[in-house]
């Protein structure tokens, strides 16, 4: 039986515990990818982790590389390269910055494996979840970002800290972008199927509604630098349901064609992730006050991606497929 290809780009710390989960979890074989002049950063975080495989139990081919020609045939794709917005640069300067980084990857990995879902985690990611489907000419079901499934991660982990029960009873959901845009939706969250609200108070649970959103910039201010550990986690939580068709209901960014009244843009809104990558997007009832924030979400989305148009005319001019490959 064949095993499955994973790659991996952008070997920094998002990217490098992208390849220790994917590895540990031996979920295929891993390549580590990142620009020419860190290609021994790749190669030796790569070769660290092989290394661990006897300790940890796990059988997994790690290399690193900064060839694509490495990738060929992979069956998903994480993409972790991007540069962090610093001091002083506005949001346009880090958008025209990344959409030039994430286009030439997508770029690179339609060439070299033509069949692999892609899966973004590049910020701000709803800018370049559009700028990879444009670029690579994928279909939209083989094009998603990881967001949701962190977030919601967050949302649990907040829960349950309130509440002092294990983390691995509660459920949640949230919609919309990734930060203050997004959406969550506390009436579908439970603890074994007991609504939170038996639980806690309105106020507690607004507290950790607000505790996820701001959860990036929390982890930020204590250490420096963004988190990795939970993003990479959810990244291949959505690699695993992909490769082993497990169809599971995951919230991630996807492309809405008329769900939740959206035409043409890729949302944070539940979906089921098997070997086809975003096989359905779930559209569920809102209340007038949630999908008024969804909506505003969108407006959101929108603008990010004029901004991608604008400043790279010749993405808003492809014409990248929708539905199914």
């Amino acid at each position: 039986m064949r095993r499955a290809k994973i790659s991996v780009i952008g070997a920094g710390n998002v990217g490098a515990t992208c390849a220790h989960w994917a590895a540990a979890k031996e979920l295929g074989d891993v390549v580590l990818v990142d620009i020419p002049e860190k290609e021994g950063v790749a190669k030796g975080k790569a070769l660290d982790l092989m290394c661990a495989g006897p300790m940890e139990r796990f059988d997994a081919n790690v290399v690193g590389t900064s060839d694509y020609a490495d990738t060929a045939g992979s069956d998903v794709v994480i993409v972790t390269a991007g540069i962090p917005r610093k001091p002083g640069m506005s949001r346009d300067d880090l958008i025209a910055t990344n959409v030039k980084i994430v286009k030439s990857v997508s770029e690179q990995v339609a060439k070299h494996s033509p069949n692999a879902v892609m899966i973004l985690v590049s910020n701000p990611l709803d800018a370049m979840v559009y700028t990879a489907w444009k670029a690579s000419g994928f279909p939209t079901s083989r094009i998603v970002g990881q967001a949701g499934a962190l977030d919601v991660a967050r949302f649990r982990t907040f829960l349950a800290m309130e509440i002092g029960c294990s983390v691995e009873d509660v459920q949640a959901l949230l919609l919309g972008g990734h930060g203050d845009t997004m959406v969550p939706l506390p009436r579908y969250s439970s603890v074994h199927g007991i609504p939170v609200s038996e639980f806690l108070s309105q106020a507690q649970i607004d507290a950790c509604v607000e505790r996820a959103k701001m959860g990036g910039g929390e982890v930020v201010k204590l250490m420096g630098t963004s988190a990795y550990y939970a993003p990479a986690s959810g990244s291949v939580l959505m690699a695993e349901a992909i490769i082993k068709d497990k169809k599971r209901i995951l919230p991630c960014a996807a492309y809405c064609n008329g769900e939740f009244g959206i035409n043409g843009f890729f949302v944070g809104v539940p979906c089921m992730l098997g070997a086809g990558g975003v096989e359905r997007v779930i559209d569920i009832e809102l209340t007038d006050s949630e999908q008024k924030l969804m909506d505003n979400s969108v407006e959101a989305v929108k603008e990010l991606v004029e901004i991608v148009n604008n400043t790279f005319p010749e993405l808003a001019g492809k014409n990248a497929p929708v539905g199914a490959a």
